[in-house]
């Protein structure tokens, strides 16, 4: 497939986004517990909360520009019953007004207790938002992963792994962002946060390198003799005649030769795994914000990269037929 810049940012933006928001609650609920010490509402939790949102919010304005008619876009909800890719227009700005009111309520001091558990443990409104909020943001993560893994003609995108990898890279960045943010607005949680951000990262390095081992190891279930209906054991395409330069060819071939394929695959899983790993175990030790910042961009980094590959080592089976020229 040829990748869009619209879709790598969207993806990465909100999977940012999201991982941010939970890692946000994670303390809230940790600290609800005794675990870690309470954070400020406003300068931890309601600039985050606005963080996240606005990571978020980027997302969103990026996916207009992959839109052809952009003013139609509130008719891509209308096939909720039966496609993906309209629960998550639903889902994503449902879960952007949850952040945005968790936020607030953390601001403004809206903590009026909701309900007691046994045992004293009381319910307020950010907790309530803040658990709201994670099954929307778990809910994106999937309608998002699935948009790609349903598809079953794209063998390299229809597993679960899409969908596992979806949800592991944003809690990553997410984590590595809210370790970063921490640095400024709660030095505390900086080893908590790192720590959470260095078991994500390992876990998705793992899951990612099992689907690029998958992946390799698919056969296509066509060929070029079939796509043409000759049966000869040697056809080679030498032009691709007044087909070429169609829509087909344009937005089903990425157009980069397989060494480029290669060294964008070695750069995301050193800038997205490898390094912020190093940076991230160097953090535990001396919780520099400057090494932070870079985990965190080089990292971001990487996620482009990674999303670039995943979208153009899809190989649609038209592509048989409309090669390009030998």
């Amino acid at each position: 497939m040829r990748p869009a810049a619209s879709v790598i940012f969207l993806t990465t933006l909100i999977g940012a986004g999201q991982g941010l928001f939970l890692a946000l609650y994670t303390a809230q609920l940790y600290a609800q517990f005794g675990l870690l010490p309470a954070q400020d509402d406003v300068a931890f939790h309601g600039v985050g909360s606005v963080i996240a949102f606005a990571l978020l919010a980027g997302g969103l304005v990026a996916s207009f520009f992959h839109l052809g008619r952009p003013e139609r876009a509130w008719r891509s909800a209308a096939q909720w019953r039966t496609s993906w890719l309209s629960r998550e227009v639903i889902v994503l700005p449902a879960f952007m007004a949850v952040v945005l009111l968790y936020g607030l309520a953390h601001g403004l001091g809206w903590k009026r207790v909701l309900l007691t558990l046994p045992r004293g443990f009381d319910i307020d409104l950010t907790l309530l938002l803040g658990a709201i909020g994670t099954v929307l943001a778990f809910a994106l993560f999937v309608c998002t992963g699935m948009v790609y893994a349903c598809i079953r003609f794209f063998a390299e995108w229809h597993s679960p792994l899409t969908v596992i990898n979806y949800i592991l890279l944003g809690g990553a960045s997410g984590f590595t962002l809210a370790t970063l943010f921490s640095a400024f607005a709660a030095p505390v949680l900086v080893g908590f946060f790192a720590a959470w951000a260095l078991i994500i990262t390992a876990l998705g390095l793992v899951t990612r390198l099992w689907s690029l081992l998958r992946n390799a190891r698919l056969k296509p279930k066509s060929s070029l003799q079939t796509a043409i209906g000759i049966k000869h054991p040697q056809v080679r395409q030498t032009a691709q005649g007044f087909m070429g330069r169609s829509f087909n060819t344009r937005e089903f071939f990425h157009g980069r030769t397989p060494d480029t394929l290669r060294r964008v695959k070695w750069l995301f899983l050193l800038a997205a795994f490898v390094l912020p790993l190093a940076l991230l175990s160097i953090s535990l030790s001396t919780a520099s914000a400057g090494v932070l910042a870079l985990a965190f961009v080089v990292q971001y980094v990487g996620l482009l990269a990674e999303r670039w590959f995943f979208l153009a080592q899809a190989n649609h089976p038209q592509n048989l037929y409309y090669q390009a020229a030998s």
